[in-house]
């Protein structure tokens, strides 16, 4: 798993949304350990600013599969890439098909960038948010998205 350029190891469910809507393009995905189940990982992507997350996991054989949407018959593959090169595709059982991935060295690469545009010091959630607002609208509209949802199920 680690060979994977989009495997985030285990970052949690918050950091991983956080890092999609960074990106904020539909069916940009990564994926990361599950934070409930031991051995299993998540393969998460954005669609419609909202993540939805898929469980991986290994059987018996080393077959992987992806719980997908209900009705979806599971397809097994022998290596993770193969498994990701399918759901590429359109109508596999997804929310949206992966189309682009949130590499690890990519958002090294974007923290980075961040710490050097300012003093040194870590972000604070204004300057991420005014960050993420300059650099994709999606990714803002998102956040704006999932908190009125949760607002929704809070009071409604």
């Amino acid at each position: 798993m680690e060979n994977l350029p989009v495997y985030h190891g285990p970052i949690g469910k918050e950091e991983g949304e956080r890092r999609l809507a960074q990106d904020g393009r539909n069916g940009c995905y990564l994926v990361r350990n599950s934070d409930s189940v031991p051995d299993v990982f998540c393969l998460c992507v954005l669609c419609d600013g909202f993540v939805y997350t898929y469980r991986l996991h290994k059987d018996v054989a080393g077959s992987w599969a992806a719980e997908t949407t209900p009705g979806v018959q599971k397809r097994y593959f022998r290596q993770i890439k193969n498994l990701i090169a399918a759901f590429q595709k359109p109508g596999q059982g997804l929310a949206t098909h992966l189309l682009y991935p949130v590499t690890a060295q990519g958002r090294a690469q974007t923290h980075t960038e961040l710490h050097a545009a300012g003093d040194g010091l870590s972000p604070t959630n204004a300057s991420l948010n005014q960050y993420l607002q300059q650099q994709s609208p999606q990714a803002a509209k998102g956040q704006k998205n999932r908190k009125k949802t949760e607002a929704r199920q809070a009071f409604g």
